[in-house]
């Protein structure tokens, strides 16, 4: 008995692969070896490793000498085999960050590097010379990590973001084209001109039906109309506004203004029958509001979080400029829908237009393997990136939102899309299913939660 338990040990032995008794450490060990890295927590979740990870970065890559700064991402590693998907939020990673799965990582069965953006709390030098906020400066924030983890990493690379991060991942690709593969960008704005924001007043006038864009706009007069009995509704609700824009009025404005833009960014054509009539009361009104637009958002406590943005809009990125013709003799704050607007007078800037310029004739005339997908009613798809002909693609889901992805694309294009960033990746559909069990992890939008 004895005799046969030996041999068929030795049969099993031939049969499974063999783990080595330090696996379960090789990882951790190679993350540790990386200079500037340190390891700040994992987890096991089936099928993946979670890592919650800093990388020193120079606070200025043109003068590295000048400090550091710790700048937070994660890892969720699934094999040192499969390809890396570098996703680019574009803002900042959730306070406690947990596993989950953008779609490329999902569609790869790949691992996942999410990267807090630069200047985002706690991803910001101190002190902080705002100088140093620059798309040149992130990407070459990513193209140090990239470059550190290929060490562990050597498979294919796609880098991918939504809305604000997709357009971070297209920064990266310009400056630094061979770091990764492919890139799939989400919902990515494109101001490659801030002054000749046209683009975005013809969406308004052809989105959706005439009904659902005539209640929207009565929906802002009447706000308007009623702001001296619901502005002191803001100014009781415990938020300041001193700091960025100035007054509960103001603020008020700013957030009337946005409603119509939060609907499509976030509601379909058929909630268009919850928009309130002018007959609504002020609690339906106000309300509905603060259901679309968020009334919190507007104020000191809400902007402060997302400075970094503002930042780089006014800047360098640009913003949506809207005329709001329909709103001309109720407005009192004319130049108020500006990035500026809700930044503290120490950031307000001058916009520099020329590296939106540089972006996008790139974009347009070299850059390859680059896939882009909008949402037919989104309004930040009013001014889209143009790819170029070499190996990319533009996608539209029909009759969706900022939320759009290649699954809610048509079949046949949800097929195509597919299969470009199968092959960027390097692997086949088959390959990217059979690297056995995983947990059911969330999937990343990759958006703002504020307004999803």
């Amino acid at each position: 008995m004895r005799r046969l338990l030996v041999v068929l040990g030795s049969v099993l032995a031939l049969l499974l692969p063999a783990v080595p008794a330090t696996a379960a450490d090789d990882l951790l060990d190679r993350l540790k070896a990386i200079p500037g890295l340190t390891v700040v927590s994992e987890t096991q979740p089936t099928g993946y490793r979670f890592f919650v990870l800093t990388y020193r970065q120079p606070a200025d890559h043109r003068h590295p000498g000048r400090g550091t700064y710790e700048q937070r991402l994660t890892l969720l590693h699934r094999s040192a085999d499969a390809p890396t998907v570098l996703s680019t939020n574009g803002y900042g990673l959730a306070a406690n960050p947990q596993p989950g799965r953008t779609e490329p990582t999902r569609l790869l069965d790949a691992n996942q590097v999410s990267v807090e953006h630069r200047f985002f709390t706690p991803s910001r030098p101190a002190p902080a010379d705002w100088d140093d906020l620059t798309i040149w400066q992130e990407a070459t924030d990513e193209h140090r990590i990239v470059t550190a983890l290929k060490t562990i990493y050597s498979a294919k690379w796609i880098q991918t973001g939504g809305s604000k991060g997709g357009m971070t991942s297209v920064y990266h690709r310009r400056f630094y084209p061979n770091d990764v593969d492919g890139v799939v960008a989400y919902v990515a704005p494109n101001d490659s001109l801030n002054d000749l924001d046209g683009a975005y007043d013809r969406f308004f006038a052809t989105v959706g039906d005439a009904a659902c864009r005539s209640a929207l706009d009565n929906v802002q007069r009447e706000a308007l109309k009623r702001r001296d009995r619901l502005v002191p509704r803001l100014e009781a609700s415990g938020y300041t506004f001193s700091r960025t824009l100035g007054t509960a009025d103001r603020a008020y404005e700013m957030t009337v203004l946005d409603t119509v833009w939060a609907f499509w960014q976030t509601r379909l054509a058929a909630d268009c029958a919850t928009v309130p009539a002018t007959t609504a009361t002020d609690d339906e009104l106000y309300n509905w509001i603060d259901d679309v637009a968020g009334w919190s958002f507007y104020t000191d406590q809400g902007l402060e979080p997302y400075w970094p943005y503002y930042y780089q809009a006014a800047t360098q990125l640009g913003w949506p400029s809207l005329k709001f013709a329909h709103l001309r003799d109720l407005r009192r704050y004319p130049g108020l829908y500006t990035a500026n607007s809700s930044l503290p007078a120490e950031l307000r800037s001058r916009h520099n237009p020329f590296p939106m310029i540089d972006v996008d004739l790139w974009v347009r005339t070299a850059s390859q393997r680059m896939l882009f997908v909008y949402g037919q009613n989104d309004p930040w798809g009013g001014e889209r990136f143009t790819p170029s002909r070499r190996d990319s693609a533009l996608f539209v889901a029909a009759g969706w939102n900022h939320g759009a992805n290649i699954a809610r694309l048509a079949p046949e294009e949800s097929a195509k899309a597919t299969a470009m960033l199968l092959r960027w990746g390097g692997v086949s559909a088959a390959a990217a299913r059979s690297r056995g069990p995983v947990a059911d992890l969330p999937e990343e939008d990759m958006l703002e939660p504020w307004r999803r």
